[in-house]
């Protein structure tokens, strides 16, 4: 947890696979598996924030294109982003 920030208890049903999988990331890097649940939903949230600013940045570029060619390029590009490959 962050420092500074006051702990709210929250109860998450997990499949019986990833609880296992949690338990065993935390026995490997030896932390408790609510501390490594933690690290992995904040790893989590600042890959969807970095994922999010790579589509805007690629949206204003694809906006910013004047050469077709280029446009369609990081039009494809936008469009396997967001409907995958």
């Amino acid at each position: 947890m962050r420092t500074g920030k006051k702990a709210v208890r929250q109860s998450v049903s997990l499949p019986s696979n990833v609880a296992a999988q949690v338990r065993s990331l935390a026995k490997t890097r030896r932390l408790s598996a609510n501390r490594m649940l933690v690290e992995l939903i904040e790893n989590g949230m600042e890959a969807e924030k970095r994922k999010q600013r790579e589509f805007f940045d690629l949206a204003e570029r694809f906006r910013n294109a004047t050469d077709p060619e280029e446009a369609k390029r990081l039009g494809d590009q936008m469009g396997r982003m967001v409907f995958g490959d």
